[in-house]
């Protein structure tokens, strides 16, 4: 509908996958798979649950009856209760264990970790794919000298591979991060209404081995090493704002990334993609402007700000539960996955159709590289021609000042030329050129990427073999 505001997540950013994890569809059979695992646990240990009703629960547990779920909604202004409720209209032997001892909670928080747990898989692939274009990338250009910058002022030369390992360490932090997120992810369980299991207690006799084996049952069931050892009605909401803080900072390595590409890319070293008709400008027809770079940079922007509302949710929480969370946690936790899903995509996409423009980086590079060179001049001259080191050091420090401010006001570095028509030096023109060699100045980066990407992102990398070879689409 063109009328109704629609949220770009899905328009234009987020993956279908990633949609789907978010989707009401996934979240309610993903209820119903809980209420499955329940019943049949509770059957396990000994409550009068048959099989014939946990077999019609599994019949209907994805074709699930939404019209009669938001009619009773609408009845009972109870989101969990309409769902039992139509539940139960579809599986009438099975209705009457429907949710037995559980809370809303039940089916609500153990399916948000349920949910995020997923979308943390999905994002690991993401970023495993991102690491292999990138090391490919890197094994190629690891030789290429290139001038690197501090404060964006020209520095000692490195290497376009070596720069690309740079943009890999951050995201193999992040892929860790996420690894360890996933590994330590628990369910609620089954608490009850204020974590203490009152209702249980009743279900079981008394009997707390048996409500200890229920917990355990749960996670097994769905794939969870276990559940959170204690809670309130809810699992703690510091899982949340730790899920974000590992998103943030997925986002924050790829707005380094892109903001390191769109300068690149206006000193016309390195470009992003650019297709045949694509148009950069409305106004200006020879643009070429960095849009996916770009677009990485906003949205990471709006994921660094929205880590920020599950770690004051978490904070705002009061005793066993309040429910001053629920509105904005459908909002920031859906959209933090969403908008890193999506980051991720355009990263990917990026990464894979990067285009070096040798030439440029060799013309700015030989531009700088008399000043890089300087030491070695000096070093030269006193070794082999008996030069006095420190008054040689104060002859290149004018002679580059000189330089600088030629360069500047003439654009001409002519640096070699002032060394050469300096007797003190004792260097010819072409001896000073010859020590020019930029691959001469880049000490140890060309091997620094292959250590890297043998030692540290081959082995990061097995595990992900059989989920390599993505490409990433971009809807505008």
């Amino acid at each position: 509908m063109k009328n109704t505001y629609e949220t770009p997540f899905n328009s234009r950013y987020a993956s279908p996958e990633m949609q789907y994890l978010f989707s009401p569809d996934f979240k309610f059979k993903s209820w119903r798979r809980l209420w499955i695992v329940l019943a049949e646990s509770e059957k396990e240990l000994g409550l009068p649950i048959t099989d014939e009703q946990i077999e019609e629960l599994k019949a209907h547990a994805e074709d699930i009856n939404y019209e009669t779920a938001e009619a009773r909604e609408k009845e009972c202004r109870h989101d969990v209760m309409s769902h039992v409720y139509a539940y139960g209209v579809q599986c009438p032997k099975a209705k009457g264990i429907i949710h037995l001892g559980a809370t809303s909670c039940y089916v609500g928080d153990n399916t948000d970790i349920i949910i995020m747990t997923e979308g943390l898989k999905l994002i690991s692939k993401k970023i495993a794919n991102i690491l292999s274009v990138l090391a490919d990338f890197a094994e190629k250009y690891k030789g290429m000298p290139c001038l690197a910058y501090t404060h964006y002022q020209p520095a000692q030369p490195t290497t376009v591979g070596k720069r690309a390992a740079l943009w890999m360490m951050d995201l193999l932090l992040d892929l860790k991060a996420v690894e360890h997120q996933i590994d330590n992810m628990l369910l609620l369980g089954s608490k009850g209404t204020t974590g203490t299991q009152a209702s249980f207690m009743e279900l079981f006799d008394g009997d707390a081995d048996k409500i200890r084996a229920l917990d355990k049952k749960i996670a097994e069931k769905t794939g969870f090493k276990g559940v959170l050892p204690v809670s309130g009605q809810t699992y703690t909401r510091k899982i949340d704002s730790q899920v974000l803080s590992v998103l943030s900072g997925i986002a924050q390595s790829a707005a380094k990334f892109s903001n390191d590409i769109r300068l690149l890319q206006h000193m016309k070293e390195i470009e992003e993609p650019f297709e045949k008709g694509q148009i950069g400008s409305s106004a200006m027809a020879y643009k070429r402007n960095p849009m996916r770079s770009e677009r990485i940079a906003g949205l990471a922007r709006y994921v660094i700000s929205d880590a920020q509302n599950p770690a004051i949710t978490a904070a705002a929480q009061w005793f066993e539960r309040t429910l001053d969370d629920s509105a904005n946690r459908r909002i920031s936790i859906a959209e933090g996955f969403l908008a890193v899903d999506g980051i991720l995509s355009l990263y990917l996409n990026v990464a894979d159709g990067l285009v070096v423009y040798d030439k440029m980086i060799e013309r700015h590079l030989s531009d700088e590289l008399p000043f890089m060179a300087t030491e070695n001049i000096m070093m030269d001259a006193v070794k082999y021609r008996g030069g006095d080191r420190q008054s040689l050091h104060e002859k290149i420090r004018v002679h580059s000042m000189n330089a600088g401010m030629q360069v500047k006001n003439g654009g001409k570095n002519d640096l070699v030329d002032r060394i050469a028509a300096d007797p003190a030096f004792g260097m010819t023109k072409d001896e000073i050129i010859a020590v020019l060699k930029p691959e001469n100045f880049v000490g140890l980066a060309p091997v620094q990427v292959e250590d890297f990407l043998n030692n540290e992102i081959k082995p990061a990398l097995e595990k992900y073999s059989d989920d390599l070879g993505l490409k990433a689409e971009i809807n505008v």
